[in-house]
């Protein structure tokens, strides 16, 4: 990496921006902006940390902690440009970009967080933290700032350090390679349509399987995607038989092809060097070092809890498997229920049991007037306003901005909106910023952006949601409200800054207000007739909620527990990724007919970066609060109720990391969280039977 200053006025990653809200100039910043900006971003962090470690005055808050926080604001801006492009609309040369950048970042980081001068600096002041006369949020920086430096090493002696170094540089470079093999394995497949391969497809999937191809550049044509919405709708409603074997298998063998993008042996490799970290750093195991730093702290309360969970659901899952098996008997099937069955015949099962499948719906589901009913609901809780912005520069001619204002009328945040699959995006969707609010220097406003993956309609035709889409915009956007809503001073502690089995509150107590009547009678509308929904529907679909949930409880909270198992067994148990995931499933008792919903080759949450790394059950750590928490609404017997919602608002969605989450929880609840709110929530507290 290398660039000069007379470079720096041609790079607009290194100027000023003069954009309105001083967003950053997407059509200005080329690929070959980035390595020049990264490296000045590198050299004025250093700079800025070496200012701190060699200050000659005794340590304390303000020329410690707060100027490690005002630093690496280059970095910051750098980075947040360069890794929306990474994961939301990538071309050849961003990837080779990723790959020098991603361990030069290891590298950069690495003596700063092993800096035994500077950590010395902060572990004098946590000693005395007491006497220092702190605010609640100061003192929740200093206690999070030591801990970060003590995690990273900083306490290690030299060689140890230097060890660590190595390992977090490689660890970089194989998270990269991980997701860019899933990425390569999802561009290249697809799998044509033509006529005689639509049977029992809806108007509205050939429509977006159209748009796909046209999308890789196959006018004319339409085509199944390695993205899951278009895998699962296809899964659910194709009645060939022969061709959901070949998606679901193609869909489930992403980075387990044997190819130049497999992933088996960056999966050993990354399980090798996280288990020699822990036991640098003292733990046991890698899972042990991750969980001491979360709510639930250690592994064997994770596995209590989804323990707890995969006993109904499998009992569950398994009465379903025999009603399916019946069904297929009943049509004259001679063939054993396989896991590219399940949702079509789920399908079947539930339009006759709740007389309600998700094609009914789906035309009510329109993607903009799902978007305006998360927008309201927001208003009417928070009382937060969304305008749409058409002068803000995009990264791709999909990207959809508004701005949001406060009670009082003033600018909070701009939200960006990115809703279509494409190739240069990865799959699932996400949450991230391109700018933390703060207050540390005066109110800095977040630049807050959701991704997803919905199929686009065809021929401008609007795009349709499954009810699992709604849900996922619903739950992106709670993301999206815990970083527009923040309102704390240091950056470190901003928005969704918090324990990753904290940060999907937010996100899941969200998705409750999609399904609820009085917003879906409001807001689900037909695309063509712009009908209401009709209440017999609604009764209907509110009454499927819980079918099939079996399946889906037992999708999760397994691939939750192999992520544990990955991270709690000796890395040498793991040499064979393929061997040690069919042992585990088969000790868990896993039905043959249903899969991970993430086999490991797959795994990015876990591989792609450690960021869920032994955390996956997060997602349901934060459901039992989650269930919980709307109780809240419910007993005050109105959904939008204002002083529920203030407490939500001050206690969750604003305060950020400045506090501790369960005394967050508990102040808003008024009491810890009630575990069985989960299983009932998923109907999973009665019998299989009367299900």
């Amino acid at each position: 990496m290398s660039g000069t200053s007379a470079d720096a006025h041609a790079n607009p990653l290194l100027q000023a921006w003069r954009t309105p809200l001083e967003t950053p100039p997407f059509a200005e910043i080329k690929p070959e902006h980035f390595l020049p900006a990264f490296e000045q971003a590198f050299a004025d962090h250093s700079a800025e940390v070496a200012a701190i470690t060699h200050d000659p005055s005794l340590p304390d808050f303000d020329n410690t902690i707060t100027a490690l926080e005002r630093s690496g604001k280059l970095l910051s801006k750098v980075s947040a440009v360069f890794y929306d492009l990474v994961s939301a609309h990538s071309s050849p040369a961003i990837l080779e970009i990723d790959k020098e950048v991603s361990p030069r970042m290891a590298r950069h980081w690495n003596p700063i967080m092993m800096n035994a001068v500077l950590f010395g600096r902060i572990a004098m002041l946590h000693e005395k933290r007491a006497s220092l006369g702190l605010t609640g949020e100061q003192m929740r920086l200093l206690e999070r700032t030591y801990t970060r430096f003590r995690r990273s090493g900083a306490g290690l002696d030299d060689a140890a350090k230097a060890r660590m170094a190595e390992i977090n540089e490689r660890l970089a470079h194989l998270g990269t390679s991980f997701s860019h093999h899933l990425l390569g394995d999802e561009q290249e497949w697809s799998m044509e349509l033509g006529e005689d391969d639509r049977a029992g497809l809806s108007d509205t999937f050939v429509a977006a399987a159209k748009a796909a191809a046209e999308e890789r550049g196959m006018p004319g044509k339409a085509i199944v995607t390695l993205s899951r919405s278009s895998v699962e709708p296809f899964l659910q409603s194709s009645s060939r038989r022969d061709l959901r074997e070949k998606v679901y298998k193609a869909f489930t063998a992403r980075g387990d092809n044997g190819n130049a993008n497999d992933n088996n042996a960056t999966i050993v490799e990354i399980l090798r060097l996280r288990e020699e970290t822990a036991k640098i750093l003292g733990f046991p195991t890698y899972a042990a070092y991750r969980l001491e730093d979360s709510m639930a702290k250690t592994p064997e309360a994770v596995r209590g809890l989804l323990e707890r969970v995969w006993k109904p659901a499998r009992a569950r899952a398994l009465a379903d498997r025999d009603a399916l098996q019946a069904l297929i008997a009943e049509e004259g099937g001679n063939f054993a229920l396989a896991s590219w069955d399940w949702r079509y015949y789920a399908e079947k099962l539930r339009q006759r049991r709740a007389n309600f499948d998700d094609s009914a719906i789906k035309p009510y589901l329109v993607l903009d007037h799902m978007i305006e009913a998360a927008f309201d609901c927001a208003t009417r809780l928070f009382g937060v306003t969304f305008e749409e912005r058409k002068d803000i520069p995009v990264w791709h001619p999909d990207v959809r901005v508004w701005e949001v204002k406060g009670r009082d009328g003033q600018h909070k945040a701009l939200f960006y909106g990115d809703y279509f699959a494409r190739p240069s995006k990865r799959s699932g969707a996400w949450m991230t910023s391109l700018r933390d609010q703060q207050k540390l220097d005066g109110g800095v406003a977040p630049l807050v952006i959701n991704v997803c993956n919905f199929a686009k309609g065809a021929d401008g035709a609007p795009s349709l949601l499954s009810p699992d889409d709604a849900r996922t915009l619903f739950h992106e956007f709670g993301h999206g409200l815990h970083g527009m809503l923040s309102n704390v001073t240091y950056p470190s502690l901003s928005g969704t800054s918090v324990f990753t089995d904290f940060v999907e509150l937010p996100s899941q107590l969200y998705e409750h207000w999609q399904e609820r009547p009085e917003v879906l009678q409001r807001f689900a509308r037909h695309y063509q007739t712009g009908e209401a929904l009709p209440d017999d529907l609604l009764t209907r679909f509110l009454a499927a909620r819980k079918f099939n949930q079996g399946f889906a409880t037992v999708e999760f909270v397994s691939s939750a527990l192999v992520d544990l198992e990955f991270h709690t067994q000796p890395a040498a148990a793991s040499w064979d990724v393929r061997a040690f995931e069919q042992k585990e499933l088969k000790k868990i008792g896993m039905p043959a007919e249903i899969s991970l919903r993430h086999r490991p080759t797959q795994f990015g949450h876990i591989f792609s970066g450690d960021h869920y790394a032994s955390g996956y059950y997060s997602y349901m750590w934060s459901e039992v609060m989650d269930a919980d928490a709307f109780g809240a609404f419910e007993e005050a017997g109105d959904i939008f109720d204002p002083a529920t919602a203030k407490r939500l608002h001050d206690d969750i969605y604003s305060s950020g990391g400045s506090r501790d989450p369960e005394e967050a929880y508990v102040a808003f609840r008024g009491r810890e969280p009630e575990p069985d709110a989960l299983l009932r929530r998923r109907g999973l507290l009665e019998t299989p039977e009367a299900a």
